[in-house]
């Protein structure tokens, strides 16, 4: 048996018995509602009240803070700034005890639940629920709460069901749910209706404006930041893809694609984009359009020209916007755009133009031999074709009439509105198939068809729509000009001409508008 020893007692001076003060037992509340409607706020503030008087009335206890989530889904922690920092302090040893009204306010998401309440359990903190009555210290605690947030789960999840299929009646109906307060160019009215907001207005149809004048989504993004204007989010920075979302938004020529994205899981809420997983509903002229729709088509078929640029092997090609010459100057040998660049020879610098084939021979598959060109004889090229045009514009008006009457002489309005027909039909009937819980398979890809056939059309006749107007903006040019002008302007560039071909001994000039002349050089 091992040596023990007797520690004996300290001997105290008088009779007072010292008795160890009990701590207090430190307890936080959580409070939640999940929307932000009048109604719902003052079940928020009522419930951070209750609970402030509730611990007060409790002697052995002392508040450690009321932490309330207001207007926030319960389905997921990630978004709950209070009910995270509940957590924090409870990890951090500030909270002995949670009271809280009931699991569906704590979360309604059954995994959430359990592994905080399990986290909490491990630092040997409880957590009531009020209404259900459940101690998480107790030993049928856990058994109960896993059945209450179970069903608390399922309650969420029939909900989330019974919001979609009442936003997809909706949408059948027509009717456009737009969140406007990133929505660049709208506001809403009394009656939740989109209506135009005249200055971001401008800032839009500036931005598709300049688009056509030949600008590229980086041109226009920083010019957009000179000026200090600011992104629809107040943002003081323009991305690329901010300026292309605008520009390809079928909501700024007046008509609504609805269900774009959908809700794949109800306790994440991740979105995806919606390619063909759940109907999508088009609604035409369903609010005042702040660009013309002749003008958004055209802005798309020039998208898609942009896309299709490439290089002499075939390669795709970026556009660059950010000299008006950037994709105007061609090479008569290989077909390649000519490209800017800066010359060094024995100190003497310089601004050229040379054929990509022939600057970039290294990765180029094709051997050119093209001419070096420098830019102060480009621009003085333009300069020369557009006064060519202006002094003999009678000689031109009559092929300028000719390009006219050509692109006048077809469109595509009677196939178009003999597909929107079709459409209608087929949409009644589809409609009548759901009911009745129906396949509806291959009306859904006829329809998607004709919706792609009906698209292609339009872009057929933005491209005519697109040279009438170029058409018209060098008669305009002529009609307003009333002398030669003398130095080279990028933005009339930008406005007249459509390419410039470098041959060996002179240059072809060709006009938006179909005019061609010729230039030595």
């Amino acid at each position: 048996m091992g040596t023990i020893t007797m520690i004996p007692a300290k001997r105290r001076i008088g009779s007072r018995v010292v008795q160890d003060e009990v701590p207090k037992t430190r307890v936080a509340a959580y409070c939640r509602v999940s929307t932000d409607t009048d109604e719902q706020a003052t079940s928020y503030e009522a419930q951070v009240e209750h609970y402030t008087e509730y611990i007060k009335k409790n002697p052995a206890w002392e508040c450690a803070g009321i932490y309330a989530d207001d207007g926030i889904s319960g389905t997921n922690t990630k978004k709950r700034e209070e009910f995270n920092r509940l957590i924090d302090d409870c990890m951090n040893g500030k909270v002995d005890m949670v009271i809280t009204k009931s699991i569906s306010r704590f979360a309604r998401n059954t995994l959430d639940c359990l592994n905080y309440i399990r986290k909490l359990k491990d630092k040997n903190i409880a957590v009531y629920f009020e209404k259900e009555g459940i101690n998480t210290l107790d030993a049928k605690g856990e058994v109960m709460l896993t059945i209450m947030a179970s069903l608390a789960q399922q309650e969420s999840e029939s909900l989330s069901q019974n919001v979609r299929l009442g936003l997809q009646y909706r949408y059948q109906q027509g009717k456009v749910l737009v969140n406007h307060t990133r929505f660049l160019g709208y506001d809403k009215d009394e009656d939740g209706n989109l209506i135009i907001n005249k200055e971001e207005a401008e800032v839009v149809k500036r931005i598709f404006r300049e688009y056509l004048e030949g600008q590229s989504f980086y041109g226009i993004g920083k010019g957009l930041e000179a000026d200090g204007i600011r992104t629809a989010a107040g943002s003081s920075r323009w991305l690329n893809s901010s300026i292309k979302l605008i520009l390809t938004n079928e909501k700024y020529m007046g008509d609504a694609l609805l269900q774009k994205t959908i809700t794949t899981d109800f306790l994440t809420k991740k979105r995806v984009a919606n390619r063909g997983i759940v109907p999508q509903y088009y609604v035409e002229n369903n609010h005042e359009a702040i660009i013309p729709k002749e003008l958004f088509m055209r802005v798309q078929e020039e998208m898609q020209k942009r896309s299709r640029l490439k290089t002499t092997t075939g390669k795709r090609r970026q556009y660059s916007g950010k000299f008006a010459l950037s994709n105007l100057v061609a090479c008569c040998h290989c077909g390649g755009f000519y490209q800017r660049t800066h010359w060094n020879i024995h100190g003497r610098k310089s601004i050229v133009w040379r054929c990509l084939s022939r600057l970039k021979q290294k990765y180029s598959e094709v051997e050119c031999h093209s001419r070096t060109v420098k830019e102060s004889e480009l621009q003085s090229v333009a300069v020369k074709a557009i006064n060519e045009v202006f002094a003999k514009q009678d000689s031109y008006l009559s092929q300028l009439k000719a390009n006219i009457e050509k692109a006048l002489s077809s469109t595509n309005a009677d196939a178009v509105a003999e597909i929107d027909s079709r459409i209608a039909a087929l949409q009644k009937d589809l409609l009548k198939r759901i009911k009745q819980r129906q396949d509806c398979d291959k009306l859904g890809q006829e329809i998607t068809e004709l919706h792609e056939r009906k698209y292609q059309l339009q872009l057929d006749d933005a491209e005519k729509d697109g040279t009438r107007q170029k058409i018209s903006d060098l008669k305009a040019f002529l009609d307003e000009q009333e002398t030669q002008i003398v130095e080279y302007d990028e933005a009339l560039v930008r406005r007249l001409i459509e390419r410039i071909t470098v041959h060996d001994d002179h240059f072809t000039v060709e006009f938006k508008s179909g005019v061609e002349v010729e230039v030595q050089g």
